[in-house]
Parts: C-alpha cells; sequence; structure tokens
C-alpha cells in the first residue's frame, strides 16, 4: 500500500527540518508520497494561539489529496495532525512529542481510532512522558520512549526508521 504522508512540523520548526526531512525521505523510499505543509507564517503571528488556523491549512492539503493518507507530526504538529485526524480520512498517525493540550483547545485531546505510533522522550521538558504513557495505555496506542528531549534530536534516523516500519505495517484496506 502506498499513498500520502502529510509531515507537519513543530512551532519554532519548518518544513525542512531534519526530523521532517528524514521521515519525508523514509516514506519516500517506501513509494509513498511526501508533503511538508509551511507553517511558519501562521506560527510567527499567532504562535500557539494560531492553532485553528494550522488546522485548516492542514485540512485544506488533506482535501486535496487522493489515496490514503497518513498525518505525521512533531510536537504541534503532532497536535494539529490529532485533530485533523476527527476531520478527514486517515488510515493512520505518527505522532512526535505529543502535546496534550494547547491554549484555546479545552478537554482532553482525542484523535481518529485509527493505527497510531507515538514516539516521545523520557526527558521531554515540555510534556511529561508519564502524561504521554497515561494517553497512550488506555487507548492502546503504539508508544515508543527514547532517552531523549522535547526536539528528539539525538533520535532523527530513529524517527525515519519508525516511519518506515510504521507504515510498512499498516493494513491494507
Amino acid at each position: 500500500m502506498s499513498g500520502t504522508v502529510i509531515l507537519s512540523h513543530g512551532l519554532e520548526s519548518g518544513p525542512d527540518a531534519s526530523k521532517v526531512s528524514a521521515m519525508a525521505a523514509a516514506a519516500e523510499a517506501l513509494g509513498w508520497r511526501s508533503l511538508r505543509p509551511d507553517y511558519r507564517d501562521l506560527d510567527a503571528a499567532n504562535g500557539l494561539a494560531g492553532a485553528g488556523l494550522r488546522l485548516q491549512r492542514l485540512l485544506e492539503v488533506c482535501a486535496r489529496q487522493g489515496g490514503p493518507l497518513v498525518l505525521a507530526g512533531s510536537s504541534f504538529g503532532a497536535f494539529i495532525s490529532a485533530l485533523a485526524s476527527l476531520q478527514t480520512e486517515v488510515r493512520g498517525l505518527f505522532l512526535l512529542a505529543l502535546p496534550l493540550q494547547l491554549p484555546g483547545f479545552d478537554g482532553a485531546l482525542e484523535l481518529a481510532a485509527v493505527p497510531t505510533c507515538v514516539l516521545h522522550g523520557w526527558h521531554d521538558e515540555l510534556i511529561p512522558a508519564r502524561a504521554v504513557y497515561d494517553f497512550c495505555a488506555p487507548r492502546s496506542l503504539q508508544l515508543h520512549l527514547v532517552d531523549d528531549s522535547h526536539r528528539l534530536s539525538e533520535h532523527v534516523q530513529y524517527c525515519a526508521d519508525l516511519l518506515s516500519g510504521f507504515l510498512g505495517g499498516l493494513p491494507a484496506r
């Protein structure tokens, strides 16, 4: 199976960042198309308060795609990918350094009931690993905890390899 992987970068990042670029290359090596929306204009103007605008942009990108979609994102991009999964059909979610709350979004984070892989750093200084474990456990989400911080900068290749395995393991429909 192949389709499109849409990779959403974090707040202080961009579409050419090392993790997003490595994951795009990994997806393309498996025959998937990759897209990396650029949210930097929204982030510069709005910060985290621009979550609704980011979500709108991601949904517009999703609407222009045909075939299976997988949403992947890091930090703010992971949160927006999870929200988007509730409004567009996706085959899977691949979420790095997943925030569980953002200003302006009340209540618990929800996501579509699709195969989901979460990668998080044990030493994430923004989002405690225990909170992410507590989010993933009742949902039986695949969770990988690594010896790293929020940026996961020591695990760039691991992110790409894990995405490859995730894409390869998605059920055909």
